[in-house]
């Protein structure tokens, strides 16, 4: 599907934002689909972040994405907010309606289960418990994805306990939340282990965690990709784990964005995979 009168405009809201991987992907869809457009990095700061989205209608966005610092704030400045951004508490895809509305959701979930998948195309939700590390945003997203997905139980586990206390409450069944301090026990039967914290990112100190007690069969995620393979999917691989690092959640959340703004659905081909990975 092409647009040749239609010059296709969509971008990325965050502060900082010049980092983002995002344009490449959404710029390689628009050659891809022989489409006229562009997707821009919008470096957009916290005081600016209601005028810059009411801007965007004016300006022939068809949308936009949202990442830190404004996922959360930018829920009270849109005009609907959809079922699964709310679970998550936060927003990273805007969609420009036809009458100038904007419409919100969070495709952050569907990301994350999207590149397990890929990676394990016989991984299943169901298949065993799931362990959690981290109560933020990305481990709501993870949490949301896996539950819709079908997981009977979701083991939450952050430093500070009073945050997977709060996660667990706030989305109920299947999520459980325990402490920092049982991680290890956490892992004995579980099907699917997920670290969504700062820990093993590039310039944050290393993830502590023996997974001794872990299924041999177990998949295992980072959802970072700076570095590629933290220490965590290293020790996962070398006892025989499948892993799975968070450059397939980048490219498949963007997918559905890209779908909505302009009526095509993108795939996630190696060639893609292979063009981010030589960026990072």
């Amino acid at each position: 599907m092409s647009h040749p009168k239609r010059f296709c405009l969509a971008g990325v809201m965050g502060l900082p934002v010049l980092h983002s991987r995002s344009p490449r992907l959404h710029n390689h869809w628009f050659g891809e689909a022989g489409m006229s457009g562009a997707y821009v990095p919008l470096e957009i700061t916290p005081e600016r972040l209601e005028a810059a989205l009411r801007a965007l209608p004016a300006l022939g966005f068809a949308g936009c994405n949202l990442t830190i610092p404004h996922k959360v704030a930018a829920m009270a400045m849109v005009d609907e907010v959809d079922e699964t951004a709310r679970r998550i508490g936060a927003i990273n895809c805007i969609v420009v309606r036809p009458d100038g509305q904007l419409h919100a959701t969070n495709y952050d979930g569907f990301g994350f289960v999207e590149s397990l998948v890929e990676a394990a195309p016989d991984w299943r939700a169901d298949a065993g418990p799931a362990v959690v590390l981290g109560a933020g945003g990305g481990a709501r997203a993870v949490v949301v994805g896996l539950a819709d997905r079908g997981a009977k139980e979701i083991r939450v586990i952050n430093r500070t306990h009073g945050r997977a206390l709060d996660l667990a409450a706030d989305l109920g069944d299947p999520v459980v939340a325990l402490p920092w301090e049982a991680r290890g026990e956490a892992l004995a039967d579980a099907a699917t282990l997920v670290n969504t914290t700062s820990l093993g990112m590039e310039g944050q100190p290393e993830l502590a965690m023996d997974l001794g007690r872990l299924r041999g069969d177990a998949l295992v995620s980072d959802i970072v990709y700076i570095p590629r393979e933290t220490r965590l999917l290293a020790a996962a691989r070398a006892r025989g784990n499948r892993t799975v690092n968070g450059l397939g959640m980048l490219i498949h959340q963007a997918r559905p964005a890209f779908r909505d703004w302009f009526g095509v659905m993108p795939q996630a081909t190696p060639a893609l995979r292979a063009m981010i990975e030589a960026t990072l």
